[in-house]
């Protein structure tokens, strides 16, 4: 495990640089570790991809020697949960057309159908590596390698509410309409953000995502 400072308020515990099952369990333990028994000082606790960054109070907080000396203590108390199943949510999409204006394009650039690109993209069950950029919004992983597409150079003003895009390695979905550059192949019905519910963010990181796609008449059912 690597610690490194982030500006003056915050550390960033590594746990893993490459993504895996083990090292998303590490960090999301860790992560619920750390809320339930913060340190002196701790106010906020992001657990994303292979890192936990702790964000604190340098006037109610230790030193940061002394901070970091603590989380390696607390890291070090956590042992692996056993026989435990990750939640699974299927997520309905409609792909191409009107809601999935790059499948074209991704199509093109992937040497394959459009058939085959949504074939491909709905196969695996994906991991909720991190969830940030706007509330809600998921990053899932792993993309199939064909399916890897780079960012749009120019971000477009708005993309809607539930698209589904591709960027490099990842997929996502935009919890709610906002300007983004990633390649959009289609949108789900589903409402990822409720500011107004208990818990506001439908997926949470370590849950995993399956895509299941829909016509167009299914999707409006959905509504």
């Amino acid at each position: 495990m690597q610690l490194a400072p982030l500006g003056d308020t915050a550390v960033v515990m590594t746990l893993g640089n490459v993504i895996k099952e083990t090292t998303l369990n590490r960090v999301r333990d860790l992560a619920a570790h750390l809320e339930r028994n913060p340190p002196p000082g701790v106010v906020e606790v992001v657990p994303a991809f292979g890192a936990v960054t702790v964000y604190y109070d340098p006037v109610h907080s230790q030193d940061f020697a002394a901070l970091c000396e603590e989380l390696r203590r607390c890291a070090e108390r956590i042992k692996p949960a056993k026989g435990r199943e990750p939640r699974t949510l299927t997520v309905p999409v409609c792909y191409g057309g009107e809601f999935g204006p790059d499948l074209a394009a991704v199509a093109a650039k992937a040497r394959l159908s459009e058939a085959a690109v949504i074939a491909l993209h709905a196969k695996p069950r994906y991991w909720v590596q991190a969830v940030g950029f706007a509330p809600g919004f998921p990053y899932l992983g792993k993309l199939p390698a064909k399916l890897h597409m780079p960012r749009h150079a120019t971000p477009r003003v708005r993309v809607e509410a539930g698209s589904v895009g591709i960027g490099g390695e990842l997929t996502g979905i935009y919890p709610a309409a906002s300007p983004g550059g990633w390649q959009i192949i289609g949108r789900t019905p589903l409402n990822l953000f409720r500011p107004e519910a208990d818990e506001p963010a439908l997926l949470h990181m370590g849950d995993r995502v399956r895509f299941k796609p829909v016509s167009r008449e299914e999707f409006a059912a959905w509504k």
